[in-house]
């Protein structure tokens, strides 16, 4: 069967706040993930699965069921481990990162794992069933309407998030395997919002809407368009911009992870920003260093800057600030930053 042609990112039009935010998480794992609050019909889903079309493709066991990476014991599952260390050599596949949709339907053992009660009833032995979040290691994780799940389900997300783990606990039985995944969640903020304490844990957070800019709606029928009449000519036009995305994500992955640093200045200015603002707890100081450094790392910098602190702000606090609304905090936010 002929595989889906996706839409290309680079050609997705406007929406940059969340474009930007997806690369971050790219080049940055570690930022726990990216909440995506909006309208439907601005693209959200589409800049999800056109990134992860673009990425390279990484190697795994074959046959594993936690998409283990055959070179680093560190992102194995047990089984995995213990075939390392016996010497055993493994077959290697090389695949597209995935992109794995959480129903809002799912319960906690659909999203953890549970007992293989089936292998249990033939053979006499206990074994765990691998959930969505072993599916999800070393991908990309979507929850479309994540505020329509059950709170208990998202805590389980979130931790496994923030921790690059996923232990289940069953029958007597445990279990622990890495689970390290971007975690992409969107929501219609008509529809209901997230508990104070659930929208904290989420890294990053932007808000969007439809353009209404109307030449840049005429550009979205326009490139629409040419795609759906010919997809295969229309993403080959892309390319180029493709390739040229790709290559500063790898750039920024590894000056990040190697040499951006930032300094005792930049670190109280965040704390500054973050007790002007009045977040809650010392969480939106953290994670605002680290989106810091990586947008320091995507301009290809090696010292964070005021301005890239002040950037890291809109992505890091809007969310964490409890005392107004989300678009009137943002926006005060942004308002705030200018005037210094």
């Amino acid at each position: 069967m002929r595989d889906k042609i996706i839409y290309p990112f680079v050609a997705i039009v406007g929406q940059e706040k969340m474009k930007e935010g997806l690369i971050l998480n790219v080049i940055n794992p570690t930022l726990s993930g990216i909440l995506i609050r909006g309208e439907k019909g601005t693209a959200k889903s589409t800049a999800v699965r056109a990134l992860a079309e673009i990425l390279p493709e990484i190697e795994v066991v074959a046959n594993c069921p936690f998409q283990c990476h055959p070179g680093d014991k560190n992102l194995m599952c047990p089984p995995c481990r213990e075939r390392l260390e016996r010497g055993e050599e493994f077959e290697v596949e090389r695949r597209k990162i995935r992109v794995i949709d959480l129903p809002i339907s799912a319960t906690e053992d659909r999203v953890v794992g549970t007992m293989d009660l089936e292998h249990a009833l033939k053979k006499g032995e206990k074994r765990m069933e691998p959930g969505i979040l072993a599916a999800a290691h070393r991908g990309i994780l979507y929850v479309d309407e994540v505020n329509l799940l059950d709170d208990h389900v998202v805590d389980v997300l979130l931790d496994a998030a923030a921790m690059g783990v996923n232990t289940v606990e069953r029958e007597g039985v445990s279990f622990t395997h890495p689970s390290r995944f971007i975690l992409v969640g969107t929501m219609n903020p008509e529809e209901g919002e997230l508990r104070p304490q659930l929208l904290d844990r989420f890294g990053l957070c932007v808000n969007i809407e439809g353009l209404r800019d109307p030449s840049l709606r005429v550009e979205i029928i326009k490139r629409r368009s040419k795609f759906d009449e010919n997809p295969v000519a229309f993403v080959q036009g892309w390319e180029d911009e493709s390739k040229k995305l790709v290559e500063s994500i790898r750039q920024a992955t590894e000056l990040y992870s190697q040499q951006v640093e930032i300094d005792e200045a930049m670190l109280r200015e965040i704390v500054h920003i973050c007790l002007d603002v009045g977040v809650d707890g010392h969480r939106a100081d953290i994670i605002m260093q680290k989106v810091a450094r990586t947008i320091c790392a995507y301009r290809r910098r090696k010292e964070v800057v005021r301005e890239d602190v002040e950037y890291a702000a809109q992505f890091a606090l809007p969310h964490r600030v409890r005392r107004r609304p989300f678009e009137e905090m943002a926006g005060n936010i942004e308002e705030r930053l200018r005037k210094q």
